[in-house]
Formats: C-alpha cells, structure tokens, sequence
C-alpha cells in the first residue's frame, strides 16, 4: 500500500529525440552484454515481457529515458513473445550473474521467474516487481520477498470499463468479454472488475479467452457475435484484443451497433477511439510503471523505504479526451501523485 509520507506530483519525461537515442543505446540488446559503465551496486537490470506488444514498448521506454536522466546504468532485456516464459527466465538467469545491484521483473506468468530470482534474493539484491505480480506462495517457497509491487489495480480497471459500458447501452443489453490466457491474474482480476460493476445491469452472455492476442480475439468474437444477434457490447482485457474485436464488428456491418471497450491505451487503440473504433480504453500508462521501477531502485539502493505496493495510474479515455492522451503519449495525461518523489528529492 502507499506510503504515508506527504507526496508530490510525478513529471515524467518528455526525452529530445538525442536524449532517447542514448536512453535506448544504454539498453543492451543481448544477455551477455555489458551495461553501461559503472559501480554494479548502482546498475539495474530489468526483463521484461515481449516487445512484440506496444504496452511493453512503452514500459521499456519508461525504464531507459527515466535511468537516463538519472545518470543511472540499466540493461533491458525482454521475453520474445507474450508465451516465451522459459526465454524470459533464462534471460534472467544470465543477468542474475553479473554485477547488477537492483532487479526489475515483468513476469510472464506468476511463477516463470521464481526459480532465477532465488539466487537474486539469496545475494540481497532488491528485487522489483512491476505490472504481473509474483505468485506469493511460490516466491515465500523459494525464499524470495520484492521490496515492492508496482501496478495497475486491474479490477478497478475492469470496473472502469464496466461502468462505462453500462452508462452507453441500455438496461439489461448482452455483453461479451475476452480474457487473456485462461488462468492469468491480470486477466482474472479486470474480468472481475467488470463482472462487478455490470452485475444486475448487463446480461453478460458469453466469456472468452484469446491469449491477449488480436488475430485470436478476432475470430472469438466473429463467432460470439454470429451466435449472438442482439449483442451490444465487448469488453476485452487488453486493447490488442479489443482491436480484434472491433474489426470483427466492422466485419459484421455493426460498426456503431456494437460497443467495444478495452485495457491498457496504447497508442493504436487511442488512435481507434479517436477514429471512433474502440469506445473506451482504460489507459494504464506502461511508460509510468517502467519509469517507477527505476525510481523504486534508487531508493531501494539509496537505503530508503519503499511502499509494499505503489499504485500506478489509470485514466478512461473516450472521445472527449482521446487527443489530449495521443499528444502525451506515451506518458500520461493526466497527473498522479507519485509515493517515491520526497525520497528521490533528497
């Protein structure tokens, strides 16, 4: 939870286009290599999940633009595709054994990373976990404790979603969802929030999962919709999906027929809601959580206090705002008050 401590205002970075190619080149582009130089209690290596997906482009940025302001050394190293949870361990593993004093990790799964984080608690390293939290039976097995959680409150997402949803169609209209991957918390948690604030409101008459992936959620809900003629509305657990669903829409000659709203606000589904595609996005601001897990070490290593967990932003973007977020992507548009900002003050 947050810190009770007085807090200020978060200002992220708005890097020049030099700034950001030195932020990137800092970022290594294999295991083996060497980060920038630099005392290892000081450098920080972050592995995150597949760059294939526009949210973790972000969330790479967020980490390389804020360690380069900050003087600070960082190495990135990311999973090949949402599914590659044995690559994205073995990256880990390589970077566990180099001279790197603080650790930022993007699980693929709850589990993936523990066996590699061991040895990493074992040394007393901090260990930061953004965005996929740990599971915290298998992390208190293996001995491991995060100095901090950084993430999006995904059920309030999912509810921000589903309250929205609810205020454009009527009174008892058919909803669909798509999930993610069938078992995965962040899935679960936005599924439940939106199940939540629909609840005797909307008739939710299909659940579905696609594996966050557009193509997937493309063909589930051509055929949702296809076996549901009077369906309304989709809420899809990440806006990857919710862009498959809205072609699916567009496939079916429902375009304005058929409300999609989705999760994350990346820039191509900003785009969508500004060209009137997706409804609503629920952005949750990657470039926020990367950026608070470099600050999160410097305190760590400074010796300060960290929050158990640090709440980044969500904000719901509809038509009303959409070009007020596409101008400040991929940094939020909307201020929030940031926990670390006395310590990293002093």
């Amino acid at each position: 939870m947050f810190s009770t401590a007085p807090r200020r205002r978060l200002v992220l970075l708005a890097a020049p286009v030099a700034v950001l190619a030195l932020a990137l080149a800092g970022c290594s582009s294999s295991p083996s290599a060497d980060s920038t130089s630099g005392d290892g209690a000081t450098k920080i290596a972050a592995v995150i999940k597949g760059l294939d997906n526009p949210f973790f482009q972000a969330m790479e940025d967020g980490i390389t633009e804020t360690a380069e302001a900050a003087g600070v050394d960082v190495t990135v190293q990311a999973a090949a595709d949402i599914g590659d949870t044995t690559g994205q361990a073995d990256k880990l593993t390589t970077l566990s054994g180099q001279d790197f004093g603080c650790f930022i990790v993007n699980p693929i799964s709850g589990t993936n990373l523990v066996q590699s984080l061991a040895p990493i608690a074992a040394a007393g390293k901090p260990i930061i976990n953004i965005d996929q939290p740990i599971d915290e039976d298998a992390a208190e097995a293996a001995d491991i404790t995060p100095a901090t959680y950084i993430g999006t409150d995904n059920e309030a997402a999912g509810e921000k979603a589903g309250d929205y949803i609810a205020s454009l169609v009527d009174a008892g209209g058919e909803v669909a969802i798509i999930g993610g991957i069938s078992g995965d918390v962040t899935s679960a948690a936005r599924v439940d929030g939106f199940k939540d604030a629909v609840d005797g409101a909307l008739e939710i008459v299909q659940e579905d999962a696609a594996d966050w992936k557009r193509e997937i959620a493309l063909t589930k809900a051509t055929d949702i919709i296809a076996a549901n003629p009077d369906i309304v509305a989709f809420f899809a657990a990440n806006d990857d999906m919710g862009l498959g669903i809205v072609k699916a829409v567009e496939n079916s000659g429902k375009t304005g027929e058929i409300v999609v709203v989705s999760v994350d606000g990346n820039q191509d589904a900003l785009e969508s809601v500004e060209a009137g595609g997706l409804a609503a996005t629920v952005a949750q601001y990657p470039y926020a959580i990367g950026s608070l897990g470099v600050q999160a070490c410097q305190v760590a290593l400074d010796g300060g206090d960290l929050p158990d967990d640090i709440e980044s932003p969500t904000a719901l973007v509809n038509a009303d705002n959409a070009a007020d977020a596409i101008a400040s992507f991929p940094q939020p548009f909307e201020g929030f008050d940031n926990p670390l900002a006395d310590q990293l003050d002093e």
